[in-house]
């Protein structure tokens, strides 16, 4: 039923606990977890000059040691989950509008199942989900698989 699952991930706690349920359906259906990690470039909160922003808009991180810390930590964390239950990973960064960039990667990868964050690291909350999550629901056929972290031991109110 699932073969390739795709979580994006912002190293948040709710995206922690998205991790979770993905690696638990992962395992269940011996699937393939991707692990992607959008840096918007219109809400980047790094202190980057112009001409930074431009060459992340092009795709180049080089330079950018907490852009690409980042990404790094937040899908390596997902790849490290994943690996405690012999799960394959393929951990990815891309640049743009996230809900886009989410939407494109699953269609070009052929992902049967999105997991996510009901909100990310931002905490800006649109009703009761982010609005990353929100536009993704909107602009994917696929079915996804919202998770909260309410509920979670050691939440934080």
């Amino acid at each position: 039923m699932y073969d390739t699952i795709l979580v994006p991930t912002d190293g948040s706690t709710v995206a922690e606990v998205a991790v979770s349920h993905a690696v638990d359906i992962a395992e269940k259906y011996d699937a393939t977890v991707h692990a992607l990690y959008v840096v918007d470039p219109d809400w980047v909160n790094y202190s980057l000059g112009s001409e930074q922003i431009d060459r992340l808009k092009q795709g180049h991180f080089d330079g950018m040691e907490d852009v690409e810390a980042d990404a790094n930590e937040a899908t390596g964390a997902v790849a490290d989950a994943a690996a405690v239950h012999g799960i394959q990973t393929v951990e990815e960064t891309r640049v743009g509008t996230p809900h886009e960039i989410i939407s494109n990667y699953a269609d070009g990868n052929d992902v049967d199942l999105i997991v996510m964050g009901s909100h990310g690291r931002s905490g800006v909350r649109r009703a009761l989900l982010g609005s990353v999550t929100e536009r993704v629901l909107r602009s994917s056929h696929l079915p996804i698989l919202v998770v909260d972290e309410q509920g979670v031991e050691g939440r934080e109110e």
